[in-house]
């Protein structure tokens, strides 16, 4: 796995002008993240306006609680779970965290379906999953978070977290692999995400 996108060095300095009240420190951290933030939350949500409202408020509580960060963690983490939290507080606004019922695991040795895909049909086949389980394939795969780390956030159970995750692959299984009549040459597709294979046997 490549890395969250947050995954972003802030000079230790930049962070204490932060705290002392700079804008032009603060503004420099919302440079930095603005697009690593936008794109969590476009994804959790599928929505660009909803977004762009995350984004706002995600870095409106960075500022306010940039004294809270104890350097326990590095920052892009500490900032990543605050807009995270934004996050999942919207699906829960609009009633897109429910109790589904969980599904059980699923032993799929087959290779994962989006290694073929290519960018185009791998957003369509997203954009067709639900913000539940869309969120949980993305927070997974791509931020690397535990499925115990995902099920607390969500007030679920770690086997919530694996089913959302089987039932998401299925999906895109599903969505993504071509008909038999159709071929596709490997070396002219990408993924624009790489998600995290090894875990999956977790």
């Amino acid at each position: 796995m490549s890395g969250s996108t947050f995954e972003l060095e802030v000079p230790q300095s930049l962070i204490d002008r932060a705290r002392g009240g700079e804008v032009a420190a603060f503004e420099q951290i919302y440079r930095r993240f603005e697009r690593p933030v936008f794109n969590l939350a476009q994804r959790m949500l599928g929505d660009a306006e909803a977004a762009r409202e995350i984004l706002q408020d995600s870095m409106l509580k960075v500022f306010q609680r940039i004294d809270q960060y104890r350097n326990d963690a590095p920052f892009w983490a500490w900032l990543r779970q605050i807009a995270t939290n934004e996050a999942l507080m919207r699906l829960r606004r609009d009633k897109h965290i429910d109790d589904r019922a969980e599904v059980p695991d699923v032993a799929d040795e087959a290779a994962p379906p989006w290694v073929r895909a290519d960018s185009a049909a791998l957003e369509r086949a997203l954009a067709g999953l639900s913000a539940l389980t869309r969120s949980v394939l993305w927070l997974y795969h791509v931020e690397g978070y535990a499925h115990h780390e995902i099920a607390e956030q969500l007030g679920k159970t770690v086997s919530f977290s694996k089913s959302q995750v089987a039932r998401g692959t299925a999906r895109l299984r599903e969505l993504l692999e071509p008909s038999p009549q159709t071929s596709y040459s490997r070396d002219s597709m990408s993924c624009p995400i790489e998600l995290n294979q090894t875990a999956l046997a977790n």
